[in-house]
């Protein structure tokens, strides 16, 4: 999991969604108070964190982190507008693992990720997760969203769409999906159209993601689908 804490809400969901789309679990705060009650619950692999923040800046948070023997050890990266070498080595001096100055761009923020994780020794707290277009699908967690509101589906209609989305953009066959979906002993092939149907429809807007290959079987994007 990671922290993020950032008061500008166009850098705030840029960067969670660069690293959700990378594979990482983000929790992002607007503000320092919203930080501190949920490290209080979880820590976190890493903590991604403003100079700049309302009601408490970034160096007096770094500093409370560095002063608790339950949090002196998690990996933190300042994310902020000041670039002056005094504000960077004050940072570092502070206990800070990496700097980087605002503007950046997103390759190179995961890359810096991932080294200040290779240092700490720390294994990536890396997801499976998918997002094609609306749909955002986290089999771990399992949390389905489109559009970012958050989809409730059947046992059967969950194990369809995770694998298609396993699939990778892939025709998955009919057999393969009734011998994975519903085991050795499965259902009548008409089954299988009843479900996807249904999945279709809970994911609306989304549903048209899964395509019908001619006398093949499904999958998860590419051209329009001929029913």
């Amino acid at each position: 999991m990671i922290y993020l804490v950032e008061d500008d809400d166009n850098i705030r969901k840029l960067v969670s969604y660069a690293l959700c789309k990378e594979g990482y679990a983000v929790k992002d705060f607007a503000a320092p108070f919203e930080f501190w009650q949920e490290i209080e619950k979880e820590e976190p692999l890493l903590i991604m964190l403003d100079i700049m923040l309302p009601q408490e800046d970034g160096l007096s948070i770094l500093k409370r982190i560095r002063e608790s023997k339950r949090t002196e050890n998690i990996p933190v990266i300042m994310l902020t507008a000041k670039d002056s070498e005094f504000d960077k080595v004050t940072g570092l001096d502070m206990g800070a693992d990496d700097y980087i100055s605002k503007p950046f761009g997103m390759t190179e923020l995961i890359s810096r990720v991932k080294a200040v994780l290779r240092r700490a020794g720390r294994k990536d707290d890396k997801e499976e997760i998918y997002i094609i277009d609306s749909l955002y699908v986290n089999p771990k967690k399992h949390i389905i969203k489109v559009g970012g509101e958050e989809i409730n589906l059947s046992y059967k209609e969950y194990m369809l769409l995770n694998v298609l989305l396993e699939a990778d953009g892939d025709v998955v066959s009919r057999d393969a999906l009734l011998g994975k979906v519903w085991g050795e002993y499965y259902e009548e092939s008409r089954t299988l159209d009843v479900h996807i149907r249904k999945l279709r429809v809970k994911l609306k807007s989304a549903g048209n993601l899964i395509k019908t290959v001619k006398n093949v079987g499904y999958k998860i994007g590419g051209s329009e689908y001929d029913e």
